[in-house]
């Protein structure tokens, strides 16, 4: 018989090698997407700060124009909703301070909005809360759009987003109620059935989806308003020349303390500086992001919105916007922060202060007598 010779096959070329491996990079990218989009919600941590900023700011923001919400939003105030009624037909706005001229009703809503902005500060049920937050801002916003300084619109959307994401899971009383049931159910060993199971999981998928999309839509709006702002300024002549900022401080509407505004306006040199600084920051801004770089520009723009607020006077629009730029800190920045504070108040009283006369110390449980 005749043996037939076999020759080994022949490796495969470098070409075909490479058109094997992109198709698997191609197919492994929306892979990577849809798992980082539903297996983990991002920046719980800044979704909370965004949280407890945007309540705290809005709730100091009611209680600041307690004395003049009847000139501002009331039923007598110069604008008066007949006013705003046939605004809405034209902008399209909506406020439920507008539906009676009855001064009860809108004492009723002034305190149901301060209420609101509490509970959503404390974080208790977030979710629910979260939607009347954003319907008490939306109100007052159009109930007087005329009296916005910018902060406002920007909260306006901000306090919409914020209705998708899990802002709630992190330094709240949600987050307190749930690990105080998931301790209960550890100790007890319950469990639940398939099916509550898997649409429980269902659920987790689908608010992590939401919570994602949020917060990337938040990031989103936020470079966008600093890179437009930004092109904006460039086109300006003021902004050129670096004399901008000395035009704005010299505008009386914008002078809370004028001897301060005018010595800032005295440092010529100091002022231009600032002015092209401004704008390289805000142009920058969308760039830096991903990059360790961003750390120096957030703190540029924490200076500068600070400024803005102490010269110009417009402290919820410069709260606004840092509440805002906190979003942009990573989560392990707030978990070292909250260890901090948790030391600081153990340091000062929390754990290491000594009991009232005539009680027992928390810590150390009361002893039986040997006598």
């Amino acid at each position: 018989m005749e043996r037939t010779e076999q020759r080994p096959a022949a490796a495969p070329m470098a070409s075909e090698l490479q058109t094997v491996r992109m198709p698997r990079r191609v197919l492994d990218r929306p892979q990577a997407f849809v798992a980082l989009l539903t297996e983990r919600p991002v920046s719980l941590y800044a979704a909370a700060v965004l949280r407890i900023g945007y309540g705290l700011l809005y709730l100091v923001f009611l209680l600041r124009e307690f004395p003049h919400r009847h000139d501002m939003w009331g039923p007598d105030a110069p604008w008066t909703p007949t006013l705003a009624r046939q605004m809405f037909d034209q902008s399209g706005w909506v406020s439920l301070l507008t539906l009676s001229d009855s001064q009860v009703y809108f004492e009723a809503c002034y305190a149901a909005a301060l209420v609101t902005c509490a509970l959503f500060l404390l974080g208790w049920r977030t979710r629910a809360v979260g939607v009347l937050f954003a319907v008490v801002v939306v109100s007052f916003h159009a109930r007087a759009l005329y009296l916005a300084d910018g902060g406002d619109n920007l909260m306006v959307l901000m306090v919409v987003y914020l209705v998708f994401t899990a802002c709630g899971r992190r330094w709240s009383l949600d987050a307190r109620r749930t690990r105080l049931q998931a301790s209960a159910a550890r100790t007890t060993g319950l469990r639940a059935g398939d099916l509550r199971q898997h649409l429980g999981d269902i659920r987790i998928i689908l608010t992590t989806v939401l919570h994602n999309c949020g917060m990337f839509v938040i990031a989103a709006q936020v470079c966008f308003l600093y890179g437009c702002a930004g092109l904006y300024k460039v086109q300006g002549a003021k902004w050129s020349d670096g004399t901008a900022l000395h035009y704005v401080l010299n505008i009386d509407l914008f002078r809370p303390w004028p001897e301060l505004s005018q010595m800032v306006a005295g440092h010529h040199v100091l002022i231009a500086v600032v002015a092209y600084l401004t704008v390289l920051v805000q142009v920058a801004f969308p760039f830096t992001l991903f990059s360790r770089v961003k750390y120096p520009v957030l703190i540029l723009l924490f200076g500068m919105h600070v400024n803005i607020a102490v010269l110009m006077g417009l402290p919820l629009f410069s709260g606004a916007m840092i509440v805002a730029d906190a979003a942009f800190l990573p989560d392990r920045f707030y978990r070292a922060l909250g260890r901090l504070g948790r030391r600081a108040f153990q340091r000062t009283g929390g754990m290491g202060a000594e009991a009232p006369a005539g009680t027992t110390p928390v810590l150390v449980p009361p002893q039986t007598s040997l006598k």
